[in-house]
């Protein structure tokens, strides 16, 4: 099962090496790109959020779940390169050996210094918007990032793990479908599911944290707890697209397609 899907996303990541080697400013251009999307989104989902915030409403976490979907929209559709998306493309790719191992690398590598860049330039916009700046939003970037600078390490990578399972298998279903409309519909539903349960994305806490240390705040909320928070959450995300939804379908079918339609066996499903 899944060959068709799985050739599908090593053709893809091979698309990516080849342009990251034959353009790799125009890659970086695309991951920063990835990274203002998703601000779009965070600072949609706060100012939405804000007045719920406000009233201590238990439908805070709803409501902003169900607005960041236009966030990975943007990303699929208007085209550009997200870090955590790569985590699956580019394992399922190196493990179908479409791609070196170094490249998978390279990639994430890149696409999350993009991502960042990005991210950090949408935020110091918002800040200086003036959108974010009074109550409530303002208080609402604030208490989010005092808290989730303060998470302790675990936890935090094991949000980011299930955050990307959801990111990535969201991901996963919108290239399995042709029909543009089903293809919002998954991916708004992946990303519902992951802001809706309090789970941690790299790149979306980017520009969350971002917005936070370009406005007014206290000593709490630092650029040493930015870094904390990205490191653990990171690395979360890498295993949750990487191994737990990448590698788990690449393990799950044990033939691949190969170039001129023949099934090939796999990895340890092929015989000696």
């Amino acid at each position: 099962m899944y060959q068709e899907d799985l050739k599908h996303m090593s053709d893809v990541s091979r698309k990516k090496v080849d342009y990251i080697l034959h353009s790799p400013g125009g890659y970086f251009i695309l991951s920063a790109l990835a990274g203002i999307y998703l601000g779009f989104g965070v600072c949609l989902i706060f100012s939405v959020g804000a007045p719920f915030y406000a009233q201590g409403s238990a439908a805070l976490n709803l409501v902003m779940g169900v607005s960041f979907g236009v966030g990975l929209t943007l990303v699929i559709f208007a085209g550009s390169e997200l870090f955590t998306g790569n985590t699956m493309v580019c394992t399922i790719g190196a493990l179908s050996r479409a791609i070196a191992w170094k490249y998978v690398g390279w990639i994430l590598v890149w696409s999350f210094i993009g991502n960042l860049a990005g991210s950090l330039a949408v935020a110091w916009l918002v800040a200086q918007s003036g959108v974010v700046a009074k109550a409530p939003q303002a208080d609402l970037f604030l208490k989010l990032a005092e808290v989730k600078m303060a998470v302790p390490a675990w936890e935090l990578f094991s949000r980011g793990v299930l955050c990307n399972m959801l990111v990535c298998l969201a991901v996963w279903m919108a290239a399995r479908t042709t029909n543009e409309t089903a293809k919002i519909m998954v991916l708004f539903w992946g990303v519902f599911a992951f802001v809706g349960s309090g789970f941690e994305h790299s790149i979306a806490n980017q520009s969350a944290l971002g917005i936070a240390l370009f406005l007014p705040h206290g000593e709490a909320i630092t650029w040493n707890g930015f870094m904390w928070n990205q490191v653990f959450v990171g690395l979360g995300n890498v295993v949750g697209g990487a191994l737990l939804v990448g590698a788990a379908y690449w393990l799950s079918s044990p033939y691949r397609v190969t170039d001129d339609g023949h099934r090939q066996p796999r990895g340890f499903f092929a015989r000696s």
